[in-house]
């Protein structure tokens, strides 16, 4: 995480910085391992987790508030009803994609209402290729999410400690500092694209190891001359 902070400048003196807290492994890594470098780095930020909850019933809301009580965070719930009208009939789109759309629009208004202007998100290594791989499967474009990335003419700031990191890496890590992680209450989970995707990515990865860090090298190393235009 924190060659990915300095490579991209990421933190900066006096920062308020807001966590998206989802519940699962990776965003509690997030959060603990930017709460620790607190106390041994000598810039001053601030962190403000923030939930938002898709309404599904026996969603992580609970569990998330308990943990952030035990540490001392003050965690922001939103609570919503997105992840229901997503998957009911009023909606004729994906409804993982609408979903995703409504917590990300919410997690970026609360950002702004608390006068934070970086807002760090949990995706690791593995999320970064994955959505290379979706992008071109299903928009029909090279692209994935950038590590350090502005919105709205530089209002907020994206930024992604853990794209440098791997999913194994946190998984083991969620596990040995006990992180409550749910099961996820959603009745599209395992069966999205991204989940095709990582199940694609899996058996290739156990056919080579090298395979996963060929593929996050070359999306530093693009040969436009060698692609059709």
């Amino acid at each position: 995480m924190g060659k990915a902070l300095h490579a991209y400048s990421m933190i900066q003196d006096g920062d308020r910085i807001a966590v998206g807290l989802s519940g699962g492994k990776d965003s509690w890594a997030l959060m603990w391992l930017l709460a620790e470098r607190q106390t041994r780095v000598p810039v001053r930020y601030s962190l403000h987790p923030i939930h938002i909850d898709p309404g599904f019933e026996g969603g992580p809301s609970g569990a998330i508030e308990a943990f952030c009580r035990r540490m001392g965070w003050t965690v922001h719930i939103e609570r919503t009803d997105f992840g229901p009208v997503a998957h009911s009939d009023v909606n004729r789109e994906n409804p993982c994609f609408l979903c995703a759309r409504n917590r990300r629009r919410r997690l970026f208004e609360a950002a702004d209402r608390m006068g934070c202007r970086k807002l760090a998100l949990g995706h690791n290594k593995d999320d970064l290729i994955e959505t290379l791989f979706i992008n071109m499967f299903y928009a029909g474009e090279i692209s994935t999410m950038m590590a350090h990335q502005p919105f709205f003419d530089g209002r907020i700031t994206v930024i992604r400690p853990l794209a440098y990191t791997d999913e194994a890496h946190l998984e083991r890590f969620a596990r040995i500092m006990q992180f409550p992680v749910p099961p996820n209450p959603c009745p599209s989970a395992g069966r999205s694209k991204r989940a095709a995707v990582k199940d694609m990515l899996r058996r290739l990865y156990a056919d080579n190891r090298k395979i996963k860090g060929n593929i996050f090298r070359s999306m530093r190393h693009v040969r436009a001359e060698y692609l059709p235009r």
